[in-house]
């Protein structure tokens, strides 16, 4: 019975102990356990020092082990002391942090706080190294070439779309931007909205901002990917396309092969027919105008992601979170408006593409919502690790049928190129398929799918034989 007692005592003392622990540990964005200080090894630790203070800061919590243990110091004085010997030799600059003990059951232990510093990159000097770290998952590592570059940024409070760059503005045009700030605010475009806007320099040369919204963009990391996927996953492709260049016509062809590439059904009316999209344009425009705006374009080879499949589209671009917290752990209603390229929204805001509020993800989800057809199973999804951001936006009604027909034309659901080689078709019934591929920059295979599909569905049928036949509309 007195075993019985004393072994509940233990348990009731680790688990006193494990809640002290944890809610030092929950006020942390970082942490690091160290079970004691290795004076003779400053690297195994500062590197953590280095990590955070590069990032969103962190603790190291001496005197405790790897599993979460206290096991307690002898002398936390003489660790503070080294501490702060060991910091002042081997980085630069010199973080910010503190030192705080704690008692947990009687055993002492130091928490060594490092702020998120306001000069990165902080480096780790000693053994003829000098490196910068950063934190990938529970690690610290030395930084990559491009993050480098960021951490350089961020030290010279600058934005990669506010660098200067080599062109000069008298050799690059703008008329797509003009012709865009004409449509979108019924306002004239002047010239010295370059200026004001960021995009050149009073010495008239362009920011990187500026050449992103050059007509000839001479940046050619502005890419994007555009694929269609024959299912639910990445399997045989049936439409893809590749574009290189200015943000707005990046913007504008991701629309376009998001229209001509997604279902749409419609519901018969008395004087027409009532068109019953698969995905809000709103949203997807909101979505496509995010990625581009926040992307990371210091990671160079990278390019925007956009994949449409039967039952969703996702659209993915480098760089995460530019605070470096998780989309996933996160509130979208209470998301902060930090901005990795601020010129870039600024001038969406002025184009009236996006708002500066920062409530993009927000409208993404309420666009969708308000759809014919919405479930709550359909709410998009935001996902970001550190080196990538994704939205996620379902379908606004089950699509495993489609292709499928009943009698009931008003179920049918068509994608946009079906309905325009309906068009061509009904302009004139002679067009070969070859002509349709050309007419509609698609391959003839993919000509040749779609007629597959409405023949099936009983919209289309074919009379004659092979390519000397006809297609004619079923009435």
């Amino acid at each position: 019975m007195q075993i019985d007692n004393i072994n509940n005592l233990l348990v009731l003392a680790n688990l006193a102990q494990y809640m002290d622990l944890r809610s030092l540990i929950a006020e942390c964005t970082e942490y690091d356990f160290k079970v004691m200080l290795e004076e003779k090894k400053p690297k195994s630790w500062l590197k953590s020092v280095s990590a955070f203070a590069n990032g969103l800061g962190g603790s190291l919590f001496f005197g405790i082990d790897n599993d979460g243990i206290v096991k307690g110091l002898d002398d936390v004085q003489h660790v503070c002391e080294i501490i702060s010997s060991r910091i002042r030799d081997y980085m630069d600059p010199l973080p910010e942090v503190e030192m705080i003990p704690h008692d947990i059951d009687g055993l002492h232990i130091l928490q060594l706080k490092v702020n998120a510093g306001h000069y990165t990159p902080y480096y780790y000097i000693g053994d003829g190294q000098r490196i910068a770290f950063v934190r990938v998952g529970d690690e610290s590592m030395p930084a990559t070439a491009e993050q480098m570059v960021r951490l350089v940024l961020k030290g010279s409070n600058k934005t990669f779309d506010s660098l200067v760059t080599d062109y000069k503005a008298e050799d690059n045009t703008f008329v797509i931007l003009a012709n865009t700030f004409k449509k979108r605010t019924t306002q004239e475009w002047n010239k010295k909205f370059l200026v004001s806007f960021g995009l050149v320099t009073n010495s008239g040369v362009l920011t990187n901002a500026g050449a992103l919204f050059a007509d000839d963009c001479p940046l050619w990391q502005s890419r994007l990917y555009c694929t269609r996927w024959d299912g639910k996953d990445k399997s045989d492709a049936i439409n893809d396309a590749e574009f290189t260049g200015n943000i707005l016509l990046l913007l504008r062809e991701a629309m376009n092969f998001v229209k001509s590439n997604t279902r749409r059904g419609w519901e018969k009316l008395p004087n027409g027919r009532k068109n019953k999209p698969e995905y809000a344009e709103r949203a997807v425009l909101e979505a496509m105008v995010n990625h581009f705006i926040h992307r990371d374009y210091t990671v160079m080879g990278s390019e925007v992601h956009l994949d449409i499949y039967d039952d969703r589209l996702t659209i993915t671009s480098p760089g995460g979170m530019y605070n470096g917290m998780l989309i996933q752990d996160l509130d979208i209603a209470d998301v902060s408006s930090e901005r990795r390229n601020p010129i870039l929204a600024n001038v969406m805001a002025q184009l009236d593409y996006m708002e500066k509020r920062g409530s993009g993800l927000t409208r993404i989800c309420n666009e969708t919502k308000a759809l014919e057809g919405y479930k709550d199973e359909l709410k998009p999804m935001f996902k970001s690790t550190p080196t990538q951001f994704q939205t996620i936006i379902f379908a606004s009604y089950d699509t495993s049928n489609v292709g499928d027909h009943d009698g009931d034309m008003s179920e049918t659901k068509l994608t946009e190129r079906q309905q325009k080689i309906l068009d061509l078709i009904k302009e004139s019934p002679t067009i070969t398929g070859k002509q349709m591929s050309e007419t509609l920059s698609v391959s003839q295979r993919t000509i040749e799918r779609d007629l597959s599909a409405l023949q099936k569905i009983g919209i289309l049928k074919h009379e004659g034989k092979d390519n000397d036949g006809i297609w004619i509309i079923v009435k």
